[in-house]
């Protein structure tokens, strides 16, 4: 995808499975645009939470919904039947693993410890080399601003080279977000090394 017209048929959400409904109508515009412009959902399965809401926006619309879920984690985190097609799996990292295999980009939407930790993961990955898919960060009501505020700590203090920054695509605005995901190009300064079978 090192090019600056990047196709992408599906997107991953990493969002959390307790719902906010301040945003709500910002999750709802994601979802009609995933409509619009045919992207097919990829998420962790859940029925609950923000998960439900763009999932069900999106199954409702018509559009493709694909759910990733550990079969002991899904007591917890749906609530009746699944949403479109949903993978049973056994593990955390096995759900992550199809996550990312399934998808073309990646998008964190307000969350908690999972979300975070998906989007932190996608993103180690991304600086090894191991992939140059497109990872944006939906910023709704400054959410991200603490996290983006440590990167620039970490920059600084030389923890994390200067460009990779980049990595990350952020944008307060559902559509703009999605146009900024299409043109991206991965930065410099990447590892370049690592291949796909060291996930």
């Amino acid at each position: 995808m090192e090019n600056n017209n990047n196709n992408i048929n599906s997107i991953c959400i990493f969002c959390g499975s307790k719902k906010n409904p301040s945003y709500e109508s910002a999750v709802k515009e994601l979802a009609n645009l995933f409509l619009e412009k045919k992207i097919g959902l990829v998420y962790g399965g859940g029925t609950v939470g923000m998960m439900g809401v763009i999932a069900n926006a999106v199954h409702d619309g018509g559009g493709s919904v694909y759910g990733v879920i550990p079969t002991w984690l899904a007591p917890v985190e749906t609530s009746g039947k699944s949403i479109g097609k949903c993978v049973l799996v056994k593990t955390m990292h096995e759900r992550k693993k199809l996550m990312y295999d399934a998808s073309d980009a990646f998008i964190a939407m307000p969350g908690g410890f999972g979300t975070l930790d998906e989007l932190l993961e996608i993103t180690t990955w991304s600086q090894l080399g191991i992939h140059s898919k497109p990872i944006g960060l939906l910023n709704l009501d400054g959410y991200f601003d603490g996290l983006l505020t440590w990167l620039d700590r970490a920059i600084k203090e030389g923890f994390i080279s200067s460009g990779l920054e980049k990595m990350w695509v952020v944008d307060s605005d559902p559509k703009s977000l999605l146009e900024k995901l299409k043109t991206y190009t991965p930065p410099s300064g990447r590892a370049l090394r690592f291949k796909e079978d060291k996930i």
